[in-house]
């Protein structure tokens, strides 16, 4: 009763972290019982947590018993895998020094416990309620399509890509790749699915490509627990339409907005970094036997940073792919996560 009086009094406000390559953008929003009445978006020079940020934060949370902090996982040893089953879940992962959430008993993401342990360790001044997983944000971004097409979907941020292949809400394959390691991770899958057998290199295990033998992991991770407060996520209800017009008006829109940009060297060259990644990753998709491959010929791209016109050409011509851009703002769809949480 005093719980209900006091959300009466007060307002709720949301803290949404995004951690960029050399920024972090935060989100705040504030609501009442009227909902939102107040959103600010800044920007700060670092990725961990400075004292401009921390007093940005302060000035939001001090004004209310009722707030809630999110971040956007950014740990490198992420992913996600087309089981629930602990007997198979070591063929795609490290489950030892990982946790994991299933997601309808069908697949499940799952992340570094070292780097959760770490992302709470940084931000234990203000605390963090939720670490949403980048799978978790797509999956619940193109729902609809997810539920109903056999497609390629990827959330592309400044420095990683998150791509997963869906079935009718089966998910089939699904790798997180890192921009800042592109060379290295672009050469290990396309080298991983073209070697000859004859040939004397070395195998690669496109799987464990990153080793985490060395991390001192703290078995005792009680305090992640809300980390597993998505699992339910995949089930909301008020996911945006996200029609067949819609797409081609959103891409269309897209499109005119990047238009002005093709000139830039940098975007260039990031998009191309992207496209190798991406094509990478569909190869290994199509030759690793641990999956289950189809052809795919579609793939719905969530936008973060505002790709140029270059990457879908790349895929269109390059991999003969439908291409669908869709832009993404990261700090409100995690603010929406955060809510359907509590």
């Amino acid at each position: 009763m005093i719980n209900k009086i006091l959300e009466i009094i007060y307002a709720k406000i949301f803290v949404n972290i995004i951690v960029n390559r050399s920024t972090t953008s935060v989100y705040v929003e504030v609501t009442n019982k009227n909902g939102i009445v107040d959103s600010k978006e800044s920007e700060f020079e670092t990725i961990t947590i400075d004292e401009n940020m921390f007093n940005f934060i302060k000035s939001y949370i001090d004004n209310t018993p009722f707030f809630y902090i999110s971040i956007l996982d950014t740990s490198i040893d992420q992913g996600a895998v087309p089981t629930c089953t602990k007997i198979d879940m070591p063929k795609f992962y490290i489950p030892e020094t990982s946790k994991h959430i299933c997601v309808e008993d069908k697949w499940a993401y799952y992340s570094s416990k070292y780097d959760l342990n770490k992302t709470e360790s940084t931000y234990k001044d203000i605390g963090i309620d939720f670490i949403f997983s980048p799978f978790s944000v797509l999956s619940i971004f193109f729902a609809d399509k997810i539920n109903s097409n056999l497609s390629i979907f990827v959330l592309v941020q400044e420095s990683y890509l998150s791509l997963a292949i869906f079935d009718n809400s089966a998910l089939l394959f699904a790798k997180h790749l890192d921009m800042e390691h592109e060379d290295d991770d672009a050469e290990e899958l396309l080298m991983g699915s073209n070697l000859d057998e004859d040939e004397e290199e070395e195998d690669f295990d496109l799987d464990d490509n990153v080793n985490l033998d060395d991390l001192d992991v703290d078995d005792d991770i009680s305090s992640l627990d809300d980390f597993g407060d998505i699992e339910d996520l995949g089930d909301m209800d008020d996911i945006d339409e996200f029609s067949e017009d819609q797409e081609m008006d959103e891409l269309v829109e897209v499109e005119e907005k990047i238009i002005s940009t093709d000139t830039s060297t940098e975007g260039f060259n990031e998009d191309y970094q992207r496209y190798s990644l991406i094509q990478g990753a569909i190869n290994s998709f199509y030759k690793d036997s641990k999956y289950e491959s189809k052809f795919v010929e579609t793939i719905y791209i969530a936008d973060s940073v505002g790709v140029t016109s270059d990457l879908k050409r790349y895929l269109e011509e390059e991999m003969f792919l439908s291409v669908y851009v869709r832009r993404i703002d990261l700090g409100a769809e995690i603010c929406e996560m955060a809510k359907a949480e509590i």
